[in-house]
């Protein structure tokens, strides 16, 4: 199963700031073990997407768990899940 997470900011861009480089350090530990397929911030300012790989239900919600941003209360986050059926090679 794949999911899109999508983080909306319940906070101010300064407050997310406070805690954006953990996040990002964490985005690049879960990124290295193939969790996290890709990141970014979302056009609007209001928020980021992640599209993860090919994971449980249950370890999709074990990453919105360990955000940072999460951790600090200043997100909240959405999942859309999909059996990714059809798909790109190596994937």
């Amino acid at each position: 199963m794949f999911h899109v997470l999508k983080i909306n900011y319940d906070k101010p861009i300064e407050v997310i700031d406070q805690t954006r480089p953990a996040h990002l350090a964490w985005l690049a530990d879960e990124v290295t073990a193939g969790r996290i397929l890709l990141a970014g911030r979302q056009e609007s300012g209001a928020g980021g997407v992640l599209i993860t790989g090919d994971i449980s239900t249950e370890d999709a919600q074990d990453i919105i768990d360990r955000d940072p941003y999460t951790l600090a209360g200043v997100v909240s986050y959405k999942r859309l899940s999909f059996n990714g059926g059809i798909r790109a090679p190596g994937l």
